[in-house]
């Protein structure tokens, strides 16, 4: 993961250790999705299916790991978004602006072509936002084959972006993919997070009693209609950052703690068995004629092409204006190649599409391939690009 270009005289900070963890977890996704994809199309798919659809307790396996394990991964994104926003890459404006423009650009664009595809006859257009996020891991990943090729400020823009990405993902969840809502159950939430807020007022540090009201806080989102998921957003969001005058980046901290503490199980575990749960479909009865039906070709469009127009022509337009610089000896070139691999949509875009079609087995099978494609389209095309594109000799900007 070294780069001829890297600064000289800095202490290690927590987002290049999170590199180190989350492209090789993102090669371990890599590794649980194609195993998948075996398994739903050997005769051990019937077993794999009914082991999803098994109860434990009042929810099904898939259950378990859709809304309860990934609950520690949307944590593990509210914590990286506190901490880059407080005390990071996202610290300033300066800094935020082109990561920040080109997630929204991103975002935008992937939607645009998702719904130029879906409003017509037959088209399902609340899947819009299922091409709309950047898996980080994934994308990581590929960026971690390519070694010293790219330089680590490009790594750094990469994700900033996807976590402004993930960020956006969030607040499209909480807006458009949540159901009928059960006020109690709601308004005990909202006693939890007040309860929480008041720990991290009174300075309290001991992380167990953050993880307790968390885990109360999780059963009363599942039960008010709100994805139970974004328990986990608005938990990290309570956990206290502190920072000294001398090292601002405090390791100390609650929040570093706890980051550090479940950062590999999410790499290595969780997202992995996300991968593994929802990445199946069988190919069984499947005519390549479905592959242009509106739902996996808007979500294969909308990631391949969506994604690259929209994060290098919001780059393109914020640069090209002076409002940001290029990261440090990243060329053009290479920032087309990340934009490429932002099309990488795997694990957001599958949690979307279930949040879409709950209750449409072939249309998340739809998805799954659609998803599948734009993201394996967006990971070639960007690692080729990237693997030839060479770097500026100069310096660059404020993600340098």
């Amino acid at each position: 993961m070294s780069s001829p270009h890297q600064d000289q005289g800095r202490p290690t900070s927590v987002i290049r250790a999170f590199f180190d963890n989350s492209s090789s977890g993102g090669i371990v996704l890599m590794a649980s999705a194609a195993l998948a994809l075996i398994v739903a199309n050997s005769p051990l798919s019937p077993a794999y299916a009914d082991l999803l659809h098994a109860y434990v307790g009042q929810l099904s396996v898939l259950h378990w790991i859709n809304d309860g394990l990934m609950a520690i991964f949307f944590l593990m994104v509210g914590l990286e978004i506190k901490r880059e926003v407080v005390d990071g890459q996202l610290s300033t404006w300066s800094r935020r602006i082109l990561p920040g423009s080109a997630a929204l650009g991103g975002m935008i664009g992937p939607a645009l072509i998702f719904l130029a595809f879906n409003l017509g006859d037959g088209g399902h257009p609340k899947g819009w936002a299922i091409p709309a996020a950047t898996d980080i891991a994934f994308a990581l990943g590929v960026l971690s084959l390519l070694g010293w090729r790219v330089p680590t400020s490009l790594k750094i823009f990469l994700t900033a972006l996807a976590i402004i990405d993930d960020l956006g993902a969030v607040v499209i969840i909480a807006l458009f993919y949540t159901g009928s809502i059960d006020a109690l159950a709601l308004a005990g939430a909202g006693t939890v997070i007040v309860a929480l807020v008041g720990l991290n007022r009174f300075g309290i540090r001991n992380l167990l009693p953050y993880l307790l009201l968390g885990s109360l806080l999780w059963v009363l989102v599942l039960q008010s209609g709100i994805h139970a998921t974004l328990a986990g957003v608005v938990l990290a969001l309570t956990i206290p950052l502190t920072r000294s005058p001398n090292k601002p980046d405090d390791m100390r901290s609650p929040l570093h703690r706890l980051e550090h503490a479940i950062q590999p199980w999410v790499a290595f575990l969780i997202v992995p068995i996300f991968g593994f749960a929802n990445a199946g479909v069988s190919f069984a009865g499947m005519s390549i004629a479905q592959l242009a039906d509106p739902v996996p070709m808007g979500v294969a469009a909308g990631l391949f092409l969506g994604k690259q127009l929209g994060v290098f022509a919001a780059a393109t337009l914020v640069i090209r204006a002076g409002w940001a610089e290029l990261p440090m000896y990243a060329s053009w070139r290479q920032i087309y190649g990340v934009a490429l691999l932002c099309g990488i949509g795997f694990t957001m875009s599958l949690f979307i599409g279930l949040l879409a079609f709950p209750e449409s087995a072939l249309l998340q099978d739809e998805v799954k391939i659609g998803v599948l494609l734009g993201s394996l389209l967006s990971a070639i095309a960007g690692s080729v690009l990237l693997a030839f594109a060479k770097p500026r000799t100069g310096t660059g900007g404020p993600l340098g």
